[in-house]
């Protein structure tokens, strides 16, 4: 596999500035991805100092979220209790804690920026994000992070349905799979181009002046 983040046309922002009513959604940056854990993102480091960069702009405009896994696959039911079985070296009785934290390059910016703890891949269930974000007027997001198809998908589709602006950082979200990374992001822009909006940190910078 060609652990070399790949390269997809780029959207660009499309819709105008940012505004004043942004936050930064910086999706799962966390150890336990970016460590020789069975969940490693190998290209993580590569994108890395990307999100750091978004963050950068207005720390206090972020918000990190961590996945967190449960103490072991008896403590979750449903299809969540088969995954646990099958990735049981990553429940919290197996995997060292500390492993659940932010990347270290990150963590230096919290606070001000703020932490969203999570069980499953949408920051939107059982969190209270949502209506935190709406009782401080935010219309628009803008989404770094790890996995492009799955928690950082999950994240989109969920602002998606509560019809806030969402521009994803195309260089700084990363996966384990190249392929699927570069299909979903083609499927934001062929699928999903009056709602999403896929940018390189450069052009969300700028937008965000």
């Amino acid at each position: 596999m060609n652990f070399d983040a790949p390269t997809v046309k780029q959207q660009g922002v499309r819709f105008g500035p940012l505004g004043e009513r942004w936050v930064h959604l910086c999706v799962d940056m966390q150890r336990l991805f970016g460590e020789a854990t069975e969940w490693r993102t190998p290209w993580l480091a590569r994108v890395l100092p990307q999100a750091a960069r978004l963050v950068a702009v207005a720390p206090e405009r972020t918000v990190f979220t961590r996945f967190v896994p449960p103490p072991s696959a008896s403590r979750v039911g449903g299809s969540w209790r088969r995954y646990y079985r099958r990735w049981a070296s990553m429940t919290l009785e197996r995997l060292d804690p500390a492993l659940v934290g932010l990347m270290p390059e990150l963590e230096a910016f919290v606070p001000p920026a703020r932490v969203v703890d999570k069980s499953v891949y949408s920051p939107w269930i059982g969190t209270g994000l949502a209506p935190d974000l709406a009782a401080r007027g935010v219309d628009t997001i803008v989404v770094s992070g790890t996995e492009t198809e799955v928690c950082v998908l999950a994240t989109v589709l969920g602002a998606v349905d509560l019809g806030l602006r969402t521009l994803v950082a195309s260089d700084a979200v990363c996966s384990s799979a190249d392929a699927t990374h570069e299909a979903m992001l083609s499927i934001y822009h062929s699928r999903f181009g009056m709602q999403v909006e896929t940018a390189t940190v450069d052009e969300i910078v700028e937008a965000a002046r």
